[in-house]
């Protein structure tokens, strides 16, 4: 049974990640909405229906891209559309005009996001896009899946196309799912390397770089419990010292105390180039994932760690102490 409780975005924002797999949670104001929250954290937006005798799990829109007034307000038309019959469309279409219609009607990300699908697409599914979606066979599907460099892409192309086909036999398009029912794609699961060992190695080698700002940005990405978009993005007006918060989100004592050591010359705590915040040091990284002995190990590789360690509390200062318990219990020799 799902858990339950009232959607907001504090709560969902910090809801842990499954060690594998996926939970799922039921938001009491509408109890209809519900959402899967995976193992690579993502967190979706579904409603369960029995359409003609038929369970089925009805996707809305990937959190926080759809915000949760928008999740509920489209709950009962997600249900109504479901029980409708599928409208016989004679016109031909093209795969890219229907993808088009796709991405319009059932996409909903950051337009940053979306333009990264798209740009996906066109490059590994060219041999689809002038075909008619209805003339395009099981075979079209499994040959241009198989020459897709990476089982990992290739995993989600072909999902996505199942995705789509699925949506053209909704809209009357095509009659059958040509991209269901083919061969899984075996991926070998990457083994996230850190421990409490490498996370002790990996503060001491970042102690070490020369750079105030990189040496700062990725201590808080260790003291912050944030991925680092959030932690590289950080301005100084959402900062409240005085009561230990970035947000609605707490400070743990290390962050604090770091923080309160910058020099506040910018609008950005970790200031980039061309006066945008900064980005993707990711020569700055290696050099310190190598140094402690994990050069496999990402930037959020520590965040979801740390996730996974922290004892979860609904209160924003018992938060705060087993953050800091947390970080002496790790870090007991820094």
């Amino acid at each position: 049974m799902a858990h339950q409780f009232f959607f907001n975005p504090y709560i969902l924002d910090n809801l842990p990640t499954p060690v594998k797999g996926f939970d799922v949670v039921q938001d009491m104001s509408e109890p209809r909405l519900r959402m899967y929250i995976t193992s690579r954290g993502i967190k979706t937006f579904f409603v369960r229906k029995r359409v003609h005798g038929t369970d089925k799990r009805i996707l809305i829109g990937n959190y926080p891209d759809m915000d949760i007034e928008e999740a509920r307000s489209a709950v009962q038309g997600v249900l109504d559309n479901a029980l409708k019959k599928p409208v016989v469309r004679r016109k031909k279409i093209t795969f890219k005009e229907f993808f088009d219609l796709y991405v319009a009607n059932r996409i909903r990300r950051s337009e940053d996001s979306q333009m990264k699908l798209v740009r996906s697409v066109n490059m590994h599914l060219q041999p689809l896009m002038d075909k008619p979606i209805d003339g395009i066979t099981r075979e079209d599907v499994a040959d241009v899946i198989s020459a897709i460099d990476g089982a990992a892409i290739a995993s989600r192309m072909q999902d996505l196309l199942q995705s789509i086909f699925k949506y053209a036999i909704e809209q009357g398009y095509v009659k059958q799912n040509v991209a269901a029912g083919l061969p899984k794609i075996e991926q070998k699961r990457r083994v996230r390397p850190l421990n409490r060992s490498g996370l002790q190695r990996l503060v001491a080698a970042i102690n070490k770089e020369e750079d105030e700002f990189i040496r700062a940005s990725f201590l808080m990405l260790v003291y912050g419990f944030a991925p680092r978009s959030k932690v590289f993005a950080m301005q100084w007006e959402d900062l409240d010292f005085n009561h230990y918060m970035w947000k609605d989100w707490p400070l743990s004592d290390r962050a604090v105390v770091l923080l309160q050591d910058l020099p506040q010359d910018s609008f950005w705590l970790f200031p980039g180039r061309g006066g945008s915040h900064l980005a993707d040091p990711r020569t700055a990284w290696h050099r310190v994932a190598r140094a402690a002995g994990v050069p496999n190990l990402t930037m959020d590789d520590v965040y979801k760690f740390l996730m996974r360690q922290l004892t979860w509390a609904s209160d924003r200062e018992e938060i705060r102490t087993n953050m800091n318990n947390l970080l002496d219990e790790m870090l007991d020799e820094y």
